[in-house]
């Protein structure tokens, strides 16, 4: 294949004619490969997926799904390309600052509603449509700001692997309120008696003005919000320098 020529996978989600494959018309859409791949991440995990096990809940033998996906990574690839869904529309009327914050929020939602996605490795930067809508839509986020293109792209990747970190850290705590709550206060006790204020002082002293507040349960309106304006602030200063 000429590298210039789009994969298959590509190809159909961009609604690009290839060159034509032997064999029988098409059963289905590649839309419903990706569904029947996500219904079945969303209720096993990444390692419930397999291209026997999506072909079977599509009704249909595995090599008929290889006139539509190659290997297993062109699966990830249509899989990423559905679980998003469209690109959120950000407020023009807000300050880069709120669009920003808009963007990473509509991107932790989505991994929180597909955890699998943090499985999937990343050999390359994303080409399919709604992921480069995403990418557009991160990168104008910052119009109105001195950031050259590179700087916005720059900045987007940042702020990405931060909310990426992040939900990747929670991604296994427990969701019940009752019981994160109980977690936490079982957590609480035992970092208590371990981390005495003699050997591990910094830790102790946390534990002494710590409001009480469930971590589990706040970690989204407190810990994701105090990262992600401390990652903000470092974007506003480069701006700053730019615009001096």
């Amino acid at each position: 294949m000429d590298e210039s020529e789009l994969p298959r996978v590509l190809q159909q989600l961009w609604g690009v004619e290839g060159r034509s494959r032997p064999g029988p018309k098409p059963a289905f859409h590649i839309s419903d490969i990706a569904r029947a791949a996500i219904k079945l991440a969303d209720a096993g995990g990444l390692g419930a997926v397999s291209m026997s096990k999506v072909a079977a809940e599509l009704g249909f033998t595995t090599m008929s799904l290889y006139r539509y996906v190659d290997a297993k990574d062109d699966l990830y690839v249509v899989m990423l390309e559905y679980a998003f869904g469209d690109a959120p529309e950000l407020d023009p009327t807000l300050d880069w600052r709120g669009r920003m914050t808009a963007w990473a929020e509509a991107f932790r939602d989505g991994l929180r509603r597909h955890p699998w996605v943090l499985q999937i490795p990343i050999y390359e930067p994303p080409l399919s449509p709604n992921q480069l809508a995403w990418l557009e839509s991160a990168m104008h986020a910052f119009d109105g700001t001195p950031l050259t293109p590179q700087d916005r792209l720059s900045a987007m990747l940042l702020v990405n692997i931060y909310v990426r970190g992040t939900t990747q850290l929670t991604a296994n705590m427990l969701t019940e309120p009752e019981q994160a709550r109980e977690a936490d206060r079982v957590y609480t006790q035992r970092l208590a008696m371990l981390a005495t204020p003699e050997r591990f002082p910094g830790i102790a002293a946390t534990l002494e003005q710590s409001s009480a507040e469930p971590y589990g349960v706040d970690f989204d309106a407190g810990e994701f919000a105090f990262g992600l304006d401390t990652v903000l602030d470092g974007i506003q200063a480069r701006i700053d320098r730019l615009a001096r």
